[in-house]
């Protein structure tokens, strides 16, 4: 890490970090609800992001590194009027399932960020292979808005792909199609979103996916991953299922070996993760545990550990907190418990923990503090957490909900 602190380049990031750090934070989303008469009772919601943001990921303006969660642009609601979207690895209670208006959700690609606000999608970051779906490859260096998608309730972004669920249980997704991570039994690319036209019988309700392979849940909790397949394990099919072209399997196909319906889903680089309705997948333990399993050598799947896990394993770090949200990036894992807290653990190289001074690879959990501001917001509650391959984002309330 000394090379890195004491090199020009991180000199001259660090320089312009601070600078657009201590500037005023850009309201992006005011709801037309607000008025003079209820502006005081508004809740501010925050989406901050740290790592290193070379491609402009990091969505403030500039190329520049982040070693602490840093604020991107802030949301403002009337109290107790927003929900989060279904992002991947987050369970729903009822409410939200329900509840549209001011639905709020945040996802980290490779190099790309997004942000879904009140059924509008706003993308940041490289745009090589159309995966900001914009109809073209340029790249946004700061929030901007999708206009080929309306009503989208939950976004999860790829390698070099993304993927957006609409309100009406549709799946879209865009960027570069290798490996089949688009599922449209095609591998070329597409520049602004594309229906995915799946076999399920069910709208679906949940969507995740990681470097090259995506996942769907469907009404009824039936999981249907599609992508890159290189024998891992990754989508679940088991044997015999292999790629059907390139390494890749392009058509979305059910997992056939859960017994339980599946609440939530996570993908990682060579891994995934998952959440049942009742809390157990096999023999998976209690409700709010967090099980994890795939590749492991930089530490992702926090058992301490860089060995690779084949079965479904407890995070015995974890074992003692009720967790509410978990997340999956590259090679780096978090996880928010009941309390609003923030833990991650895994690949540190690039600051992508938001905690200083850690070893390259951080086997186990650690929690994340935030520096407090002199703005008069108050603490952190962290809501979600989304992971990319050298940079994270979460999205926090800075007033009680």
């Amino acid at each position: 890490m000394a090379h890195r602190l004491s090199s020009p380049l991180y000199r001259r990031l660090s320089s312009s970090f601070s600078t657009a750090t201590k500037g005023k934070v850009p309201l992006l989303y005011k709801s037309p609800e607000i008025n003079e008469d209820n502006g005081n009772e508004a809740v501010t919601l925050q989406v901050l992001s740290w790592g290193r943001g070379a491609s402009g990921q990091l969505g403030g303006g500039i190329e520049e590194i982040r070693i602490y969660p840093s604020p991107v642009a802030n949301l403002l609601f009337p109290h107790a009027s927003f929900s989060l979207s279904p992002t991947p690895g987050k369970t729903q209670n009822q409410d939200q399932k329900d509840q549209t208006l001011h639905s709020v959700g945040i996802s980290c690609g490779l190099f790309h960020s997004g942000l879904v606000v009140g059924g509008k999608l706003w993308m940041w970051g490289k745009g090589d292979g159309g995966r900001l779906g914009f109809g073209h490859e340029n790249p946004a260096f700061v929030p901007t808005l999708n206009p080929h998608l309306d009503s989208v309730s939950f976004v999860a972004l790829g390698g070099l792909h993304s993927v957006a669920l609409t309100s009406k249980g549709e799946v879209f997704t865009w960027g570069y199609g290798g490996f089949g991570a688009l599922g449209h039994r095609v591998y070329h690319r597409e520049l602004v979103p594309r229906l995915v036209e799946g076999n399920w019988s069910r709208n679906i309700r949940h969507i995740a996916t990681s470097g090259t392979h995506t996942a769907a849940v469907t009404e009824s909790g039936d999981l249907y991953t599609w992508g890159r397949e290189e024998g891992d394990g990754r989508l679940g099919l088991g044997p015999g299922r292999g790629p059907n072209e390139g390494g890749g399997l392009s058509i979305p196909s059910k997992v056939k070996e859960l017994p339980t319906p599946v609440a939530a889903v996570s993908c990682g680089g060579f891994f995934t993760m998952a959440l049942t309705e009742d809390g157990q997948i096999w023999n998976w333990g209690d409700e709010g545990k967090v099980l994890s399993w795939g590749h492991g050598g930089h530490g992702q799947l926090g058992h301490s550990s860089i060995q690779n896990q084949k079965v479904p394993a407890t995070i015995e770090a974890l074992a003692d907190k009720r967790v509410v949200y978990i997340a999956c990036g590259g090679s780096s894992s978090a996880a928010i418990t009941d309390e609003g807290k923030l833990y991650m653990w895994g690949n540190a190289k690039d600051q992508q923990l938001g905690v200083p001074g850690l070893p390259e690879v951080q086997a186990s959990p650690v929690e994340v503090n935030f520096l407090m501001e002199d703005d008069g917001l108050g603490t952190h509650y962290v809501l979600s957490v989304a992971v990319g391959a050298c940079h994270a984002m979460c999205l926090v309330s800075r007033s009680p909900c």
